[in-house]
């Protein structure tokens, strides 16, 4: 296995408390799971930050920023069963990621962390 690119953003909060109080910016970055998610949580501002960071993570990983057609909406970011937060892939993304490494078999980590303060995201992808 073999990591071909790494991503890490950080975010302050505050910032996306901000902005999630205007519905277009929620609408424009947030899929309709995520923003349904976000009803169930306790923390709303940090639930998006969050999200917001892990997003920027990918395309950093990616080493491409958002670019060609790739837009927030595209990355999605669900939890499992565990609550263990990972990438949706979705065919867009899979296409993308096709042509980033050349190879069909990748994996996507993510890791989410927050604080009152500031949200932060590392984002791995590893070839099998």
């Amino acid at each position: 296995m073999k990591i071909i690119g790494i991503g890490v953003d950080i975010i302050d909060n505050n910032r996306i408390k901000k902005s999630i109080k205007n519905q277009d910016f929620i609408k424009r970055v947030y899929t309709a799971k995520e923003i349904n998610t976000s009803k169930t949580v306790k923390n709303r501002v940090n639930f998006y930050a969050k999200r917001f960071a892990a997003k920027e993570a990918f395309v950093k990983a990616l080493g491409t920023g958002f670019r060609k057609n790739l837009n927030f909406k595209d990355i999605e970011i669900l939890n499992d069963n565990l609550g263990k937060p990972y990438y949706n892939m979705n065919n867009k993304i899979k296409k993308i990621l096709k042509k980033f490494s050349n190879s069909k078999s990748l994996d996507l980590f993510l890791s989410l962390s927050d604080e009152k303060s500031y949200s932060i995201a590392f984002a791995t992808i590893q070839k099998k």
